[in-house]
């Protein structure tokens, strides 16, 4: 499933207007649950009191902020590939006091150029679907982990209940994503990289959170959202309307939030 989109359209949309807005709707932590999304996950992962983790896709650094602050992290290092949303990272890493304690790096992340073996976990929420290729990414994580290490991610998915293709067209546009995996297809590639998957399953928030975002929009931040708009309100009808196509595909069972959480061998 893909519709042309690269790596360029994805990093156009997070240097730009797109981003603000998702951010707006969102929060800092620009994935579906925000702080309960990312304490489960890292409760159910086991990784509180690491010593360095690498965060592929990590967008403003939230997530690394999130673990440093929240979960004794001692050392993060985010890759992402846009450098709009790693110059705010540093930025509000700083002013939050942890900029010692977190590192961006400005890569694909397919190609990071980190170290072998040097995480005791890779983390990801919400952001690997905009990757064109899965499985270099999925290596790429097994790559950097160390034996024994754990890969921890969330991701948008294919739900059990096939797309027609004009609804994967529409959806895939809409999101800038090149392409979705399904719960299995992430099995099967953590497996072919040496890792025993230890969860991979559907959060259950695709659907809640979408409708609460609309709502928020509705009843409090339209002028805000307007304003990162340029005060187009066909351009933010528009949007809407494509959230609410997000929430039906949700609520059909053909998209989901996956969770996931491997060990490497």
């Amino acid at each position: 499933m893909s519709n042309g989109i690269g790596l360029n359209e994805v990093k156009a949309v997070y240097n730009g207007a797109e981003g603000d807005l998702w951010e707006l709707i969102m929060g800092h932590q620009i994935h579906i649950g925000g702080f309960q999304s990312s304490m489960d996950l890292s409760e159910r992962a086991g990784i509180a009191g690491a010593a360095h983790g690498v965060d592929l896709c990590c967008c403003n650094g939230a997530g690394m902020r999130f673990l440093t602050r929240f979960r004794n992290v001692a050392r993060m290092t985010g890759v992402d590939a846009s450098i709009t949303v790693i110059e705010r990272g540093r930025q509000r890493s700083a002013e939050e006091g942890l900029g010692e304690r977190i590192e961006f790096v400005h890569a694909d992340v397919t190609q990071s150029g980190l170290p072998d073996g040097g995480a005791d976990f890779v983390w990801g929420e919400d952001a690997w679907c905009y990757v064109v290729d899965k499985p270099a990414l999925i290596r790429e994580a097994a790559r950097l982990v160390k034996s024994g290490g754990t890969i921890a991610f969330t991701d948008w998915v294919l739900g059990a209940v096939p797309m027609s293709a004009e609804e994967s067209r529409r959806f895939l546009a809409f999101m800038k994503f090149p392409n979705v995996e399904s719960i299995p297809g992430y099995v099967e590639l953590l497996k072919q990289n040496a890792c025993q998957v230890v969860e991979a399953s559907d959060t259950g928030r695709f659907d809640p959170y979408v409708d609460l975002y609309l709502a928020m929009v509705d009843k409090q931040l339209t002028y805000d959202a307007l304003r990162i708009l340029n005060f187009d309100t066909d351009m933010l009808g528009a949007v809407a309307a494509e959230m609410m196509f997000l929430s039906q595909l949700a609520k059909e069972g053909k998209i989901a939030q996956g969770r996931f959480i491997a060990r490497k061998n």
